[in-house]
């Protein structure tokens, strides 16, 4: 009885795992929350809300790892206790890997709790990903599967440092490809106008759970020599090779186009941008209009304002300006002000030596159509001049002298010198 009562006594040990918990969920909320101020500032997309989440795991992982390696190393003393019940050798360790894994799922469900809070109350735009949520998730079990079997392979205390380090390089030195799709997996913020791939997040799961399988009952094998164990370490063998074929085709990306329906503000000026981005429109409207105003009766007049995604050029066409907003971040509707303004220049033109003094009475024009203050010019008399005409003169001037403007042909005879 009184060996008995001291494996009891061992095996209740095993609860205090559950202090591990907090500790763990500050580091992954922490993580995620960085990724989040990282990923689109002032943006809530659920899309890279599963991005945070994946790397919380990326920090969880390795966490997880040395902690399942202590385990087995403090528990690997106390077999000798266990050997003396007729339990099966398996049901300790499989008691610890169940234990292990509840730790690293609850720390990892207040972390994911946090973070889709946070989209929610922010409004997040795009659709939610449960399965990324399962994918993150899924991704623990070989870290706490390996760190555990690291430990009961090598029963020494220091193992946990080499257990941590492998972990942590696993995570970090993958670089680009598919690789960097294995969990945990590297993906970068999601840009607007994209998504996750489905697939790619239900091979990461197959994955992370056909291996932690594999090793499990591979490990089971190698305690009891149950043949009955070689059909489902073979089907866990499979699914893990069949996930890896396939993220392999994946290529490498993690996303695809998303095209979506835009949100608009009508009046005074139409502007559409990405469902994200709604609280930007009034925004971009005030900061658009001056300038749509003044290209009034002009080859770059427009009426309409509609974002595109970040690898398509500013431009306007046909009376839409398409512009880029790739985030909320302060002074935005201004960038894209400037960046709509810039196409409306031949470049090459431009860029040729003997224009140079064209370029300089072009940004004497652009000041004016951005508000900002004159730059300082060779020619002042035709700064003063220009400054001195009232709002709807020069706008009667630029229609006059739109082409020389946008190829930057300028002169000072062009403004009635």
């Amino acid at each position: 009885m009184s060996d008995l009562g001291r494996v009891l006594r061992a095996d209740a040990r095993r609860t205090a795992l559950v202090f591990a918990v907090p500790i763990l969920a500050l580091a992954g909320v922490a993580t995620a929350w960085q990724a989040t101020l990282a990923g689109l500032p002032g943006v809530a997309y659920w899309d890279n809300t599963v991005v945070a989440l994946a790397s919380a795991v990326r920090l969880l992982g390795p966490c997880a790892a040395a902690l399942a390696a202590w385990v087995a190393v403090r528990e690997h003393r106390l077999d000798y206790l266990r050997g003396l019940t007729p339990r099966s050798p398996a049901i300790g360790p499989l008691l610890d890997l169940m234990l292990l894994t509840g730790v690293a799922l609850a720390a990892y469900g207040v972390v994911a709790l946090v973070t889709v809070c946070d989209t929610l109350l922010r409004e997040g735009a795009g659709r939610p990903h449960p399965l990324g949520i399962v994918a993150g998730a899924a991704a623990l079990a070989p870290h706490v599967v390996l760190g555990y079997l690291c430990g009961r392979i090598a029963p020494f205390p220091m193992v946990v440092l080499p257990v941590a380090g492998a972990a942590g390089l696993w995570t970090a030195l993958r670089g680009g490809g598919w690789w960097s799709l294995l969990p945990p997996a590297a993906i970068r913020p999601v840009e607007l106008f994209t998504g996750l791939r489905t697939r790619v997040l239900a091979d990461q799961t197959l994955w992370a759970l056909g291996l932690a399988a594999t090793l499990t009952l591979a490990y089971v094998w190698t305690l009891t020599r149950r043949r009955t164990l070689a059909v489902p370490l073979a089907v866990a063998v499979a699914v893990t090779a069949i996930s890896t074929v396939r993220l392999e085709a994946s290529g490498g990306s993690a996303v695809v186009p998303a095209p979506i329906d835009h949100v608009c503000r009508e009046w005074p000026l139409t502007v559409c941008v990405h469902p994200a981005l709604r609280p930007a429109l009034p925004a971009l409207d005030a900061a658009m209009t001056p300038l749509a105003a003044r290209l009034a009766g002009t080859p770059g007049a427009f009426s309409r304002v509609e974002q595109r995604p970040v690898g398509e050029p500013a431009r306007i066409w046909r009376g839409v300006a398409y512009i880029r907003v790739p985030d909320l971040s302060p002074g935005f509707e201004w960038r894209a002000v400037r960046e709509l303004r810039a196409s409306l220049i031949d470049a090459q033109s431009c860029a040729e030596p003997h224009r140079r003094h064209g370029a300089a009475y072009r940004g004497l024009v652009d000041a004016w159509l951005l508000d900002e203050r004159a730059p300082e010019m060779f020619d002042a008399e035709t700064a003063r001049r220009f400054g001195s005409w009232s709002e709807r003169e020069r706008r009667l001037w630029l229609r006059l002298n739109y082409a020389d403007y946008r190829r930057c042909t300028l002169v000072r005879q062009s403004f009635g010198g």
